[in-house]
């Protein structure tokens, strides 16, 4: 009995389980990369050059690949040291993009910090950080080659409202300065904290991070939009992963086709009268069930500090903080 396609497909993906992954890392900088100009977006749209590297994936407690042969990066499943050595050769400047507005200034100092240290350390960052008090930011010591940048934002009624624009206050910055500073962009939460190293296995074309609730027995607590009537609907049985909206990005062409879509979501939403379950994280999961990630960080990543930690996660690499009162 002959193979067919399905079956070679099964057989690739176990073979990429079980056995070693060549993990795709697109390390290309802008005066590297074949380059176009959209008119119609008005940002300049970079083509990744296709290096490939080796990385052993000793873990077969967990899901390493995904069904569209996306790799999950968890402990233990890559070699930071070959991977350091390949993107250094690049030249590569990476942005974090964050926001403090309102109650939440008070997260500045612990996030800063512990991101000036792990975050991609020995490489060069830089920090965009949207703020609605940027007199009240003290002095921050950065290392050597990360820069931190204060950008004055409104100060909006309530938190729901920054949650929603921020997909809109990205892709806009994108178009007007991000792109001509940055090669890969990543949208993180303030009110983390990082206790291990994030390095370079972060990086690819489009990323997003597993939510940490899909492995506790509280899963369902987060969950898709299904009210058809919302842009950011997800149909029964569609689904694949759930992501977090704390922690995402990719190069900065592909966060700005991602930001641009989402918050033409939420325009619609709020035109339609209606609000997303979980605001921009619903619309980002739609948009990453039809925009496949190129790479899924495991929930190593971006841990819930309020669940219990189950015996699959070996290293809590950034963690929520915990919070008393309202937001």
């Amino acid at each position: 009995m002959g193979i067919t396609k399905l079956h070679g497909l099964a057989i690739l993906v176990t073979a990429g389980i079980t056995g070693a992954i060549w993990y795709h890392h697109p390390f290309s900088s802008a005066s590297d990369q074949e380059s176009t100009f959209s008119s119609e977006e008005g940002i300049l749209l970079k083509t990744d050059l296709n290096e490939t590297s080796p990385m052993l994936p000793r873990r077969q407690d967990v899901l390493v690949l995904t069904p569209w042969l996306a790799p999950i990066v968890w402990e233990d499943t890559f070699n930071r040291d070959i991977l350091n050595a390949q993107y250094t050769q690049k030249n590569l400047v990476t942005g974090v993009v964050t926001f403090a507005v309102k109650k939440y200034v008070q997260f500045i100092e612990g996030f800063m910090s512990s991101a000036n240290k792990y975050f991609l350390a020995g490489h060069q960052v830089n920090f965009y950080l949207f703020t609605d008090n940027p007199e009240q930011i003290s002095h921050l010591q950065m290392a050597p080659e990360n820069h931190l940048f204060v950008i004055p934002v409104r100060n909006y009624s309530q938190w729901q409202d920054i949650s929603m624009s921020r997909m809109d206050i990205i892709s806009r910055y994108i178009q007007s300065q991000f792109q001509y500073e940055v090669d890969y962009l990543y949208s993180i939460d303030i009110d983390v904290q990082l206790f291990e190293h994030i390095g370079v296995e972060i990086i690819d074309a489009l990323v997003g991070t597993i939510s940490s609730w899909q492995y506790t027995a509280h899963r369902e607590s987060k969950s898709y939009e299904t009210r058809t009537e919302s842009q950011a609907a997800i149909p029964k049985g569609e689904g694949d992963f759930y992501y977090t909206a704390s922690f995402y990005g990719g190069s900065v062409a592909e966060v700005y086709k991602l930001t641009r879509a989402c918050f033409k979501g939420i325009v619609k939403d709020r035109e339609n009268g209606i609000e997303a379950r979980w605001h921009d994280e619903s619309h980002l999961n739609k948009y990453f069930l039809y925009h496949k990630p190129t790479r899924l960080l495991s929930p190593e990543y971006c841990w819930e500090e309020e669940l219990s930690r189950p015996r699959t996660i070996q290293v809590k690499r950034m963690c929520s903080v915990r919070k008393d009162g309202k937001k």
